[in-house]
């Protein structure tokens, strides 16, 4: 990835606009079990940026 990730967990919204998808792809990601791994934080969803940046490179490989 060419922009660093943040320190702190990614929000949907977050993930959203890193990846340059809408909010609902990142819920059918989630539906689906293709995305990022996320966890819930009570009622609010959140992905961790070294789960998003492995998601990322998995599918870089898969590419190759």
């Amino acid at each position: 990835m060419k922009r660093p990730l943040p320190d702190r967990y990614l929000t949907p919204i977050d993930l959203a606009d890193l990846l340059g998808v809408s909010i609902e792809t990142i819920y059918q990601w989630r539906r689906k079990d293709t995305g990022p791994r996320g966890f819930r934080v009570g009622r609010h969803l959140r992905y961790d940026p070294e789960d998003v940046r492995a998601w990322v490179a998995s599918l870089m490989e898969e590419a190759a």
